[in-house]
């Protein structure tokens, strides 16, 4: 396992951007499969994207297609969430987390070490 701390999750108007980060610790950070979830009160986790341990793909959930990008620095230990067009349906807390998950995994299951999250809230 890694361990991974969030940061960037802040209040924005919609229409805005955010861009949080996701910090992670361990030699072997650069091969697991790190995706980005998101819970907002009252209702499950969901899966926001995901990134090939290379970096070389990338997928996403249909609701954020087009609008959030994720990316990571595997030098410096580093996965981001660029979002931008931020819709009030965006507002949840963001979690960062890393796996042994196959390419375009959206399961949580797949995903064994988590952040503590980052709060994200558009205001409309």
């Amino acid at each position: 396992q890694v361990q991974l701390v969030e940061s960037g999750g802040g209040l924005v108007q919609a229409g805005g951007s955010l861009r949080l980060s996701c910090a992670a610790s361990g030699r072997t950070f650069g091969s697991y499969v790190t995706g980005w979830f998101r819970q907002a009160p009252g209702k499950e986790r969901e899966f926001v994207a995901g990134i090939w341990w290379s970096g070389s793909n990338t997928w996403y959930a249909d609701s954020v297609k087009g609008r959030f990008t994720i990316s990571r620095d595997n030098a410096k230990n580093v996965v981001a969430l660029q979002m931008n067009s931020l819709k009030p349906e965006d507002t949840a807390v963001y979690y960062c987390a890393a796996g042994r998950g196959g390419y375009g995994t959206r399961a949580a299951g797949d995903f064994d070490s988590w952040g503590q999250g980052t709060q994200v809230t558009v205001s409309s």
